[in-house]
């Protein structure tokens, strides 16, 4: 690049200015040659020297293409020729110039027109001066600023020759620094080749550890514990955290045990067994104060068990069954802890419900209450075992006692409520009472149960909840024996029988089997009576046609002290009294089964009530009064029962039309 930046600024200042133009006013011209011997002033040459420009000159010189320098001579011989015209008289006008030289005509014919050029002025400004002075004058100033010129040039060279000296020893420095660059590159090179070949290792390494690490990762997560997760076991409060906590614990556990039995003794086993065992030890204990702490609290008078159960119990049912897979024996103290707690919570409660229940006031029905019997108003009741007078009621009609059997009376009868209440009522109402409480709570116990020992067979549970409630259940057949034992109320009974079948439905539904026992128990109680009691008014029945059959003829309606004449054929007040009885009967009979006593003892005092009332119309001498006395009686049985639906009431509607049509009715 210097190269040729020097021979551009060479150039112009070594290129000769012909010393006849630059020192000329005359306007601009090709050339012109005066004489023959106008080669004689030429400028003198420059010494030769020896020097490095001189071959940059030379080169640059010579580099110009040889169609350059041939069109700049054909473009000035055009212009010659363009410029040429006629002028004036050559001779003429030199004579002018030189004033006081002549030339004479053979100089002039010594002179070649071709010479001279066509174009020259005739008219200069030579200053006041003669051609010759002006020539030699011209001359030597020319010399003179030559000299200057060659001078500047020569200084200008030589500085030009020292920087071109500076700039070869830069280029040497750079050399040496392109050298040394070239070496580092190289070695840059060499060590990116290194580089290269290391990182496909590690990324052929990375690859194979991702890999290992995607089998391997999980089954590390798995015997890892956190510190937090290991704080917040040892230390942390008993929450929903802690519980997450203690199953990350328990999944390590199992990882750890399982990975044991499939791959033999694992390395780490020494130093991770021990922390696993403290940790689990620690789980433990917290848990068993925990538990212990929520069993001391249902001793409290005020709590209720089943909101404690529910918020503080079942929630960690989870590290209970973490405490029973780790320390079996100690659940099992634990749990028959919970039963003894449990068993002395469920029986004061409900033998405090049950001294409630006994204060109400009951209608008493006894073994001399009975269809046939003289005072049918006569009826009193006991309140917690005394007997007051509770007003007339009617003993052997249903009427609203089957509000009782529907679902629109979900709840149970309060222990507050019982104490207050001061109105009467039948023996089913603390049946009631007692049953739905004890149903109840049975179940919400038997579920936590399940719930909370998981870790328990079927069985075991079952068992546990039969000896936490157990005293409380023989309460409640104690209770049941005391209600029905010294009643006659048939109807009550019964009721109590369909009470006790919706509560075994219901705890079937509610999948509490182990209450099953209970349901038996208490259906072997309430059965038996049912059937002593319809036996009663079965004998009831038949004692009075055997007193009928005893007197004469025309007083035997006496028998229920009617004032009517033995010719009334009015229906008896007896068959009033067993019609509202039969209806009853049928009615919590719609859907009863034909496996029940139901039937066979209805029919008994069906036959002992037709009995009664053959022989009572027999106590009509007019033999169709007493074919319209039957009549009347069989119709008034079939009117009660006539919307009464079920089976067993369809037979009954059945018998008695028939003897209505069989008097001829």
């Amino acid at each position: 690049m210097w190269l040729d930046r020097l021979s551009g600024q060479s150039t112009p200042s070594i290129s000769p200015v012909p010393w006849n133009r630059s020192a000329s006013p005359a306007p601009g011209r090709s050339s012109l040659h005066l004489n023959r011997n106008a080669a004689n002033l030429r400028r003198p040459e420059l010494p030769q020297r020896v020097s490095s420009w001189s071959g940059l000159v030379n080169g640059s010189s010579d580099s110009l293409p040889s169609n350059g320098r041939e069109q700049t001579r054909s473009s000035l011989r055009n212009q010659l020729n363009a410029n040429s015209a006629p002028t004036a008289n050559p001779l003429d006008v030199l004579s002018r110039i030189l004033n006081s030289s002549e030339v004479s005509l053979q100089d002039a014919e010594g002179l070649s027109s071709d010479s001279v050029l066509d174009d020259v002025s005739t008219d200069f400004d030579f200053g006041g001066l003669s051609l010759q002075e002006f020539a030699y004058g011209t001359k030597d100033d020319d010399k003179d600023i030559q000299s200057a010129k060659f001078e500047d040039n020569q200084k200008g060279l030589e500085d030009l020759h020292k920087s071109i000296q500076a700039c070869d020893e830069i280029l040497v420095s750079v050399e040496k620094n392109l050298t040394t660059f070239q070496a580092d590159l190289a070695a840059v090179s060499a060590e990116i080749e290194t580089l290269q070949d290391k990182s496909t290792t590690l990324t052929e390494r990375l690859q194979r550890r991702k890999d290992v690490e995607k089998k391997l990762g999980p089954e590390v997560d798995k015997l890892i514990l956190s510190p937090t997760v290991v704080r917040k076991i040892t230390e942390g409060p008993l929450d929903d955290g802690w519980a997450q906590a203690l199953q990350d614990l328990e999944k390590a556990t199992k990882a750890y045990e399982s990975s044991a039995r499939a791959d033999g003794k694992v390395k780490a086993e020494d130093d991770v067994r021990p922390l696993l065992n403290n940790l689990k030890d620690r789980a433990v204990e917290r848990i068993r104060d925990h538990v212990v702490a929520q069993i001391k609290a249902l001793r409290s008078p005020s709590i209720n068990a089943q909101v404690l159960q529910r918020t503080a119990l079942s929630r960690f049912k989870d590290a209970y069954s973490f405490l029973a897979k780790h320390q079996p024996k100690l659940e099992e103290e634990i749990a028959q802890a919970y039963i003894n707690t449990i068993r002395w919570y469920y029986l004061s409660h409900f033998t405090r419900y049950k001294a409630a229940l006994e204060k109400l006031q009951l209608h008493t029905i006894d073994k001399n209450d009975t269809l046939a019997q003289e005072d049918p108003i006569k009826r009193t009741a006991a309140p917690g075992g005394s007997r007051q007078s509770a007003g007339p009621f009617d003993a052997y009609s249903l009427g609203r006692r089957i509000d009782t059997l529907r679902p629109s009376n979900p709840q149970a009868l309060s222990s507050f409520v019982a104490e207050e209440d001061k109105s009467v009522h039948f023996l089913e109402t603390p049946f009631r009472a007692f049953n739905l409480a004890l149903i109840d709570n049975a179940s919400a116990e038997f579920s936590f149960m399940t719930e909370f020992f998981s870790k328990a067979s079927f069985h075991a549970v079952s068992r546990r909840f039969l000896a936490a409630l157990e005293p409380t259940l023989n309460l409640g057949r104690a209770f049941t024996k005391q209600l029905v034992d010294p009643s006659s109320d048939a109807l009550g009974i019964l009721i109590c029988v369909r009470l006790n079948q919706h509560f075994a439905f219901e705890l079937q539904r509610r999948k509490v089997s182990s209450m099953e026992g209970y349901i038996n128990g208490t259906s072997m109680l309430l059965w038996p009576r049912f059937q002593i009691v319809m036996d009663i008014q079965c004998e009831a029945l038949k004692k009075a046609a055997g007193i009928l059959s005893g007197r004469p003829s025309g007083s035997a309606l006496s028998l229920t002290g009617s004032s009517t004449s033995a010719s009334s054929i009015a229906p008896h007040a007896i068959t009033q009294r067993f019609a509202n009885f039969l209806q009853g009967i049928l009615t919590l009979s719609r859907d009863a089964g034909d496996d029940e006593p139901v039937q066979r003892s209805l029919g008994r005092l069906k036959d002992e009530f037709l009995t009664l009332l053959v022989k009572l119309s027999k106590g009509i001498a007019d033999a169709k009064k007493r074919e319209r006395f039957l009549i009347n009686n069989y119709s008034l049985v079939g009117t009660i029962i006539a919307e009464t639906e079920g089976k067993m009431a369809d037979e009954f509607k059945e018998i008695f039309q028939s003897l209505k049509e069989a008097s001829g009715g």
